[in-house]
């Protein structure tokens, strides 16, 4: 007889994948994670040498806000791999993006219900199971499952402007795709970076010891500034479990025009790494040395067309003084991001699902789109019902415990519900000005 399955998982990036290894110790709930890479491997084409994740190990890692005493969690990856006395001694609670990279590596190779090199090819709803199809991307076997619930954990996808066709634009890459043609960019002698973000910044800053020689190196974006990262402490509580549910109560059109103030709490640049950039430039400027280095805030791309001899020609504004100029380049890099894609393997389940009338996943709180709110989650797809934390790491723990706590129809790990000092909202009914002065 078929086995069923409690939950199913389409997609092992590190949210998936914290599931996978928070569910590993829950004996009553069996789960299978599928993903179609042969490996887990997190933002390969960003691993720069000595870049970190922007928020402390402890909210980072796959596991600890939910359970510290996980054995997959990070501070148990350094002792068993020998290197805890050194993450003390380094004193900076950030780890480097190249060691999570490898720290997740080593949470995968130990949980039996992850199988990589499997890609879900169509899921479909029968007698109360979904039924997954999956494809062994090697040997081509093709195999069925049968779940009670599902999680889709499939990630965002690289985003370019509409007007950016790469296949009459060859020389236009994502900041995704940038280590493996960072050999090529330097042969082109100059490269244009687009857009104001932390890629943005890190590819900026790895690329400008090249200026010495002659490199290059132009960077124009949209903003009003190269702006930090906002990270004080009270504003950081706009980052909690409590933000979460109070964002999530207010209506679609209120939600939106938040997100449009709160590009300095997801969008900009680490502090610290805006300093560096200022002091090597600082630094490489001593006695007059003059650098081939453009930096514009204000300057909002608008067209990219190829030229006969292969330059690119950018049609850019600067937005303030609503003045066009063009640029040339040999080579362009997009840092705009990403974006959360359906996946095409839900299309035999599409009846199942919620969606709003513009057609975005209507998420519930509990972080289901189903029918029934109980057996459809959703990792990293509810930036317009729960809040810019939606694609941060350090949230990962606490959706995970959530859909746990309801794929076990019991309380697993324990949820955090109150954790700031503020409140977000008012309670009850307002009454009017005329009604407490009558009182």
């Amino acid at each position: 007889m078929q086995k069923i399955y409690s939950i199913i998982g389409i997609g092992i990036g590190p949210f998936n994948l914290g599931l996978a290894a928070l569910l590993e110790p829950v004996t009553d709930v069996s789960a299978l994670f599928f993903d179609q890479t042969d490996e887990f491997d997190w933002h390969a084409g960003l691993m720069l040498q000595n870049t970190t994740l922007q928020d402390p190990f402890m909210g980072t890692d796959l596991v600890t806000m939910a359970d510290p005493t996980s054995r997959y969690s990070f501070l148990n990856f350094l002792k068993q791999t020998g290197r805890l006395y050194r993450f003390l001694i380094r004193h900076d609670f950030y780890m480097l993006r190249r060691e999570y990279n490898v720290y997740c590596k080593w949470v995968a190779s130990q949980l039996n219900s992850c199988r990589f090199s499997h890609r879900v090819t169509g899921i479909s709803y029968e007698e109360g199971l979904y039924v997954v199809t999956v494809k062994h991307t090697h040997t081509g076997l093709v195999q069925t499952y049968y779940a009670q619930k599902l999680v889709l954990g499939t990630g965002t996808q690289p985003v370019l402007p509409a007007f950016v066709n790469r296949e009459v634009l060859p020389g236009v890459i994502h900041s995704s795709e940038y280590l493996p043609n960072k050999p090529a960019l330097l042969q082109k002698g100059a490269l244009t970076i687009i857009g104001s973000g932390q890629s943005a910044a890190e590819i900026f800053y790895d690329l400008l010891p090249e200026t010495k020689n002659g490199f290059r190196l132009h960077w124009f974006t949209r903003s009003d500034r190269f702006f930090p990262m906002e990270h004080s402490k009270l504003t950081l509580e706009i980052s909690s479990p409590d933000y979460i549910s109070y964002f999530h109560r207010l209506s679609a059109a209120k939600k939106a025009e938040i997100l449009t103030t709160q590009s300095s709490l997801s969008k900009g640049i680490n502090g610290s790494l805006i300093d560096q950039i200022y002091d090597a430039l600082y630094e490489m400027t001593v006695g007059g040395v003059l650098l081939p280095v453009e930096l514009r805030s204000n300057c909002e791309l608008q067209a990219i067309a190829q030229q006969q001899d292969g330059l690119y020609t950018l049609l850019l504004k600067q937005v303030q003084q609503q003045k066009e100029f063009s640029h040339t380049a040999p080579a362009v890099l997009m840092a705009t991001g990403y974006k959360y894609h359906t996946p095409g393997c839900i299309a035999g389940i599409e009846h199942r699902i919620r969606r709003t009338s513009d057609g975005l996943l209507n998420v519930h709180r509990n972080y289901t789109v189903d029918v029934d709110n109980n057996s459809i989650f959703v990792q990293n797809a509810e930036t317009h019902t729960h809040g810019f934390t939606t694609p941060d790491l350090s949230l990962g723990a606490h959706r995970n415990s959530w859909i746990i706590n309801a794929v076990a129809g019991r309380e697993v790990y324990v949820i955090d519900e109150r954790i700031a000092y503020q409140d977000f909202g008012v309670a009850g009914v307002t009454a009017s000005l005329e009604q407490l002065v009558l009182s």
